[in-house]
């Protein structure tokens, strides 16, 4: 298989459609639109709008998992919590993640592809193979991403129940941060995310080409849009176990406010020595991270693939 497998279908040229119509009224003129985002712009606005549609749809899940990762409870007991925070409280932090994954996703779609265009001027002629280029496309994106960990600290501080007496919105969470603590502070739990968005943008841009390949060929828009969001859900949902102990040392380390920063080593045996050294209990909510990450990024993948298909 030839390396331009790392490529997705995204990256080739989409063929032009002329407009949405209904009722013979044209409701989108694809050619235009796209026109004016430019054939890069596009995979950021693509991107975006995928990431929206994801969180609204599986913020209830991501919350109940946000418990389980960082108190090492059942997912019942988990539940139960929610329900005794009531659901006045049950998108309390929706801001953060809407802000934060609208656009760390059009940044790691978007980057990728302008990365790899660059990178691949770079190395032309050099003899630097293709793969080696988009794998550092990948993991330049998803280190970029993290520029953005703040966001994740408060949906981090606003999802524990044990500051919702301290933080009442996103605004008060970064403003108290940022006042009492510093600039710093927002970025508590930047090591684990670099450890994890980097790898793991590189395997899954060079891994969903080859993986939807192997999936039926489809023959209708249907088709591909089954096929896109089976080929993103196994991708992600895989990945997000991979990375799974990341994610629990993340969010024990962002749960802190003030204080030391600890190692991830050291904030990771911790946890270990709380859960008395099972690694059944550090694993605690794995199987709700797999079927909400097979749903995040089944949505996510096949959504992005549609819009680029309609632009």
């Amino acid at each position: 298989m030839a390396v331009s497998t790392m490529d997705s279908e995204s990256a080739r040229t989409p063929q032009p459609q002329t407009a949405l119509t209904k009722g013979g009224h044209s409701l989108l003129h694809a050619g235009a639109l796209s026109t004016r985002l430019g054939p890069q712009g596009k995979h950021y606005v693509c991107g975006s709008v995928a990431a929206f549609t994801n969180i609204v749809v599986t913020f209830p899940i991501q919350k109940v998992l946000f418990r389980q990762q960082l108190h090492g409870v059942s997912a019942t007991e988990a539940v139960q919590q929610l329900q005794r925070d009531g659901l006045r409280n049950l998108y309390r932090g929706l801001l953060p993640p809407l802000l934060q994954k609208s656009t760390t996703v059009a940044i790691m779609f978007g980057l990728y592809e302008d990365f790899s265009r660059v990178l691949l001027d770079q190395a032309g002629g050099s003899g630097v193979p293709e793969l080696v280029t988009r794998s550092s496309a990948a993991a330049l994106a998803g280190t970029a991403e993290a520029v953005l960990t703040p966001f994740e600290r408060v949906q981090t501080l606003l999802q524990d129940h044990r500051h919702h007496g301290r933080f009442n919105n996103t605004a008060h969470t970064f403003r108290t941060l940022l006042t009492e603590y510093g600039v710093t502070e927002c970025y508590r739990g930047l090591v684990p995310i670099l450890l994890r968005n980097g790898p793991s943008n590189v395997l899954f841009f060079g891994l969903r080409g080859p993986i939807k390949e192997q999936l039926p060929e489809a023959t209708s828009r249907v088709g591909n849009l089954v096929n896109d969001f089976v080929c993103g859900g196994v991708l992600g949902a895989a990945l997000g176990i991979m990375f799974y102990p990341l994610n629990v040392v993340k969010s024990r380390a962002q749960s802190q406010v003030g204080g030391a920063f600890q190692p991830c080593r050291a904030v990771l045996l911790t946890v270990w020595r709380e859960r008395g050294g099972s690694l059944a209990m550090l694993f605690r909510g794995a199987h709700l991270n797999w079927h909400r990450s097979l749903l995040s990024w089944g949505i996510i993948n096949a959504t992005y693939e549609l819009l680029l298909k309609l632009l």
